[in-house]
């Protein structure tokens, strides 16, 4: 079956699943294979569930209500591109290696104040997210923000290839992802492939002119946007105070966000500076802004049994882990205690980073640190170090929190966010 062919019948049908137990009526099934199950086996039950058709790549499962294409992943890419062109909507392309999701959000917030938007859903960013953030796209579509997640170079590349972006924006280049990407010039290479794209087919670029990498790759070139704390040639917004929320200035106006950490500035900027190019009023930038409230253990601000919880749980690297860390030292309270959690996909690197962090907790100084995980288990440090989260667990039963403000932070694969049962 030819795409366009498959697409007509998308557009009749414009709900894709490639879950059965997430199968709603009408949906289009899409039969991927992955390394512990083939999609194709489920076909069936995808129908009596109620989908429209099934989309298939193996002919022994071939019936009614099916196609059969040559490759399902393959064709779920091709189709979420041809509705990205087929759509008038304008595509926003967003990387990084931190914070990439809250920036997402927080343009969605700011850009639907005038425009009729979609983005992606959680963290739906690789090479099936992606094309199913596309086909979420309805008619009256204006802005599509789609973010994009790599581990390993060429993996931005190709997803600009499906995404085929107008505009785009880097958060930062960070520590993540080492051991796929071979080290911080990888990751550098790895996330300015969406720069590179935009460049070649002179599209719009969204900056941070602050940031030196940026501003070196970007050099010359004329559609760029930036904002900045300090240079005049691009648009000034300036920092007023993380304590712990942060509240910035823009032109004459103040905004008081309801998220924690200096590193969270740049991403609120992003936030303001795509609302500036697309013309949305400053007021309705401003209450974009401070509507957003952080969710999915993400800088959540948690109060329970008189103790503060920052719980930012949902992913670690050594760059937000040492941003995190400094920002909760900045913070005016009382006892303060600390979560660490090891962070993953660092190859060589581990050893290394974990104890610089467990360095960093110490050279700060905080009243209680925990440092959890097989990676932390292994640095040399004075504080307590809990191979297990059961070890933890039997620490917790006896440590005493008298109003204490208390900051989690640790990679996903570490859950930390089941501290919050202990105390």
């Amino acid at each position: 079956m030819k795409i366009d062919e498959l697409h007509q019948v998308f557009l009749n049908y414009p709900s894709v699943c490639t879950d059965t137990r997430k199968i709603k009526p009408g949906d289009l099934f899409f039969a991927l294979k992955g390394d512990n199950f083939n999609g194709n086996e489920y076909a069936d039950q995808a129908l009596v569930k109620g989908a429209a058709y099934a989309i298939i790549d193996d002919e022994k499962h071939s019936g009614k209500q099916k196609f059969l294409v040559d490759d399902v992943l393959k064709t779920l890419q091709n189709l979420g591109t041809f509705h990205r062109r087929f759509s008038a909507a304008k595509v926003i392309g967003l990387t990084g290696s931190n914070g990439k999701t809250t920036t997402k959000e927080l343009i969605n917030s700011v850009l639907s104040k005038k425009y009729r938007t979609i983005a992606t859903s959680g963290n739906l960013n690789n090479h099936i997210g992606v094309p199913l953030t596309l086909l979420s796209i309805k008619e009256n579509t204006e802005i599509a923000i789609v973010e994009m997640g790599a581990n390993h170079q060429k993996e931005i590349e190709f997803l600009c290839s499906i995404a085929e972006p107008d505009f785009g924006y880097i958060t930062n280049f960070g520590k993540a992802h080492l051991e796929g990407f071979g080290g911080v010039e990888g990751v550098i290479k790895g996330k300015s492939e969406l720069y590179d794209f935009l460049m070649a087919h002179d599209k719009g670029i969204f900056m941070n002119a602050d940031d030196p990498i940026q501003k070196e790759k970007l050099g010359g070139y004329i559609k760029k946007y930036g904002f900045s704390t300090s240079d005049q040639a691009f648009y000034p917004i300036h920092l007023i105070s993380v304590n712990p929320f942060v509240s910035l200035q823009v032109e004459d106006v103040t905004i008081q966000s309801n998220l924690i950490g200096e590193y969270n500035f740049t991403n609120c900027c992003a936030a303001i500076i795509m609302g500036k190019y697309f013309n949305v009023p400053l007021d309705k930038i401003k209450a974009g802004l401070e509507e957003y409230l952080p969710s999915n253990n993400r800088s959540q601000i948690i109060e329970k049994n008189g103790l503060k919880i920052i719980l930012d749980a949902y992913n670690a690297n050594p760059t937000s882990m040492y941003a995190a860390i400094q920002n909760f030292a900045k913070i005016e309270s009382g006892n303060k205690v600390l979560f660490l959690g090891d962070m993953f996909e660092l190859g060589e690197s581990a050893h290394e980073e974990h104890q610089k962090i467990a360095d960093l907790a110490k050279e700060l100084y905080f009243d209680n640190v925990f440092l959890v995980g097989e990676n932390f288990f292994k640095v040399k440090s004075e504080f307590p170090k809990l191979r297990t989260f059961d070890q933890l667990k039997q620490n917790l039963e006896s440590l005493d929190l008298p109003k204490s403000t208390i900051l989690i932070k640790g990679s996903r694969g570490m859950a930390l966010e089941r501290i919050l049962e202990l105390i």
